[in-house]
């Protein structure tokens, strides 16, 4: 169970926060001063510190610098009243994952916790001396897994991605990031930020796909108290949080026509102003960005600024989809079970081979997302210390139908079982050379289905549908 360490001199916000996250799902213990709290930490291992910054022994400064001192592998969110937003953004830059302002709402705290602790496994996973990941040639290129869903493999696509970074993170180049939804396009972002002169200061993402255009500038650019009704704070935007470090924005063709406008006009001046604010603010921020659009495309629409995608487009890197990363995937989903074994304190330590097969053949549309939620799932369910078929969920297990060599088909002959005694029935001569040209097919890309289908040129599912029909087993 994943450990909260909470440190308020408050008592009743203490509690409030401990009950709260203990019904969801939380260890917590708090703690009034940072003199106790610092005993608690070097008794017990805490995945997470919430800290206020006022403390009556100390404050939130010291309490961070002690904590990444002697437990960098904890992370540290700082709660802070309006005065201390400033100080806030400075202690983000020391080490903190972030902050949180009063008065506190459950679901920001919920949601800034959920995204702490996945950032902290991630670093957890990148000291694992047996993660299967493949160093660059740069000596000075750092490991990377982001959440776990990302690993620099063997195959020729990963090699590549591992050049584009090794090219382009010491430069202050916009990048945009291509790829389909789950195939690991932040935890490229990072390695690039974390490779570059950059690495000590903030890696802020921000998903662009969960904006409303009402909340966007806000986001974006923060906002003075009273500068609009409901803004009861001032907050503090991305932008000027990442001040210094990379700004990621995710899934940024969802990104209205009038916020584009105005990133345009911050990124060209290199100046942010709050909403509400005559103050202008100077920025050095790199911008990396992700999309799963084509946005040339968008451009033509008229749904994507053209200016604003030159301004990012300084260098891009494509992320292959998962089916055509070739023996990665294996290398992944070992990577997967070490960790999910982890997660759930299990010990299964194989992979069936008719599970390697499907694997091998599957066309994973969730990409490394969903590999990675599919060998959480298996582990879960694994009977002993392999992974079968039974563990895999169904629309995975029920789209791969294995060959039995032994017992139904000599793959090293022509041989064709008749499929009905009447062969003069069109429907049954239909049927029986539509089995020798799909057998056929099968023995040249020696029983990989996807290639199998492509030839045929008909898709997966009606390739299975067909292989089922003609009871080819």
């Amino acid at each position: 169970m994943k450990k909260i360490l909470i440190i308020d001199d408050e008592v009743n916000i203490a509690l409030l926060l401990s009950k709260f996250l203990t019904r969801n799902g939380f260890e917590v213990k708090t703690a009034s001063n940072g003199t106790t709290a610092m005993e608690y930490l070097k008794n017990e291992d805490f995945t997470l510190v919430l800290c206020d910054f006022r403390l009556e022994d100390t404050d939130g400064r010291e309490m961070l610098k002690n904590i990444k001192n002697q437990y960098p592998k904890t992370g540290v969110i700082i709660i802070t009243g309006y005065s201390d937003i400033k100080m806030a953004v400075e202690l983000i830059k020391m080490g903190a994952y972030d902050y949180i302002t009063k008065p506190l709402y459950p679901d920001e705290i919920l949601n800034t916790i959920n995204k702490a602790i996945e950032t902290q496994y991630a670093l957890l996973d990148d000291e694992q001396d047996n993660e299967p990941i493949i160093a660059s040639k740069s000596k000075e290129h750092k490991k990377n897994t982001s959440t776990g869903e990302f690993v620099f493999g063997t195959s020729r696509a990963s090699k590549e991605i591992i050049r584009q970074i090794d090219l382009v993170a010491p430069t202050n180049y916009s990048v945009i990031i291509i790829g389909d939804s789950g195939t690991g396009k932040e935890a490229v972002a990072k390695s690039i930020h974390q490779n570059s002169p950059r690495h000590n200061h903030p890696f802020i993402a921000m998903d662009c796909g969960s904006l409303t255009k009402e909340l966007a500038a806000s986001e974006f650019f923060g906002h003075e108290k009273g500068s609009f009704t409901g803004a009861l704070y001032t907050k503090i935007g991305h932008f000027e949080m990442a001040n210094g470090g990379t700004l990621f924005l995710d899934e940024v063709g969802n990104l209205s026509y009038d916020i584009q406008a105005a990133l345009l006009r911050t990124v060209q001046e290199r100046k942010v102003k709050r909403i509400g604010s005559t103050k202008e603010i100077d920025l050095d921020v790199r911008i990396i960005v992700a999309t799963n659009e084509n946005l040339q495309e968008s451009i033509q629409k008229g749904r994507f600024r053209e200016d604003l995608y030159h301004r990012f487009n300084e260098f891009s890197i494509y992320m292959p989809p998962l089916r055509d990363r070739g023996n990665d995937i294996i290398l992944l989903a070992n990577h997967f079970l070490i960790i999910a074994n982890q997660e759930l304190s299990r010990n299964v330590t194989t992979f069936a081979p008719e599970v390697i097969d499907c694997f091998m053949n599957y066309r994973w549309p969730g990409n490394i997302r969903e590999l990675k939620n599919v060998i959480r799932r298996a582990t879960l369910l694994a009977e002993g210390n392999e992974i079968t078929m039974k563990a895999l969920p169904l629309e995975i297990s029920n789209r791969m139908m294995s060959f039995d060599y032994n017992n139904h088909i000599n793959t090293h002959t022509s041989e064709v079982p008749e499929i009905k005694e009447n062969r003069h029935d069109l429907k049954n001569a239909a049927l029986e050379a539509e089995f020798e040209t799909i057998l056929r097919v099968l023995k040249e890309v020696n029983f990989n289905k996807t290639k199998a289908a492509e030839i045929l040129k008909i898709d997966r599912k009606t390739l299975y549908n067909k292989m089922k029909a003609i009871n080819l087993k």
